[in-house]
């Protein structure tokens, strides 16, 4: 067996074993390259992506006041309460809050 070869077995669909086939025929590549080629193009360290878009979405910079509870760990109400007492660092916008993420980060470790 080549260095850096891993046997890989995997039972799949009849359907889709039949297109595997079809494929190779087609293009003259191995199942094995086809397979390979597939795994690059769909998989890498961060997960499945598809074309260009990861569905690992980044994180937004500006959070709501439930996402900054969730990213502080903490309860929203207390949160806003904080918030209001100017204990925490935010903005409020008309009625809403926003906090920027980077900010609460600087917070934390302050």
């Amino acid at each position: 067996m080549d260095a850096g070869v891993k046997p890989l077995f995997v039972r799949v669909a009849a359907a889709e074993a039949d297109r595997l086939d079809r494929a190779a025929a087609a293009t003259g590549q191995s199942k094995r390259k086809l397979v390979e080629g597939a795994v690059r193009s769909y998989l890498d360290e961060d997960g499945l992506v598809v074309g260009r878009a990861s569905l690992n979405e980044a994180a937004p910079e500006v959070l709501t006041p439930g996402e900054a509870a969730a990213f502080l760990r903490v309860d929203e109400a207390a949160l806003l309460l904080a918030a209001e007492r100017g204990e925490l660092p935010g903005r409020r916008i008309g009625d809403q809050w926003r906090f920027a993420k980077a900010a609460l980060a600087d917070w934390l470790r302050s």
